[in-house]
């Protein structure tokens, strides 16, 4: 897995709704709202059991229906194909 460069961040941003490059550069990132907090820990619950999966864990918070996730790749130190899998995944369990 290697670092994605800003013009393949850019690339990659346009298969994923929503998600938008972090101030520093280094992760992508995106909120998402629910109903209620059930349905944003289900939620998370579905993200995490992928997440472990693919030995990739996002940064989150949570407080009610509301769940602000931010995906970077630790070993590469910044963004890769695997934060932007995720980050689709995370927009069909939504």
């Amino acid at each position: 897995m290697s670092k994605l460069s800003p013009a393949e961040i850019d690339v990659a941003l346009k298969e994923v709704s929503g998600w938008t490059l972090a101030d520093d550069g280094l992760s992508i990132q995106k909120t998402f709202k629910f109903k209620d907090f059930n349905q944003a820990f289900g939620f998370m619950t579905r993200i995490a059991l992928k997440a472990d999966k693919m030995d990739h864990h996002p940064e989150w918070f949570n407080v009610y229906n509301k769940v602000e996730i931010a995906l970077t790749t630790h070993d590469v130190g910044g963004v890769s194909q695997k934060d932007i899998k995720l980050a689709a995944f995370a927009d069909d369990v939504a």
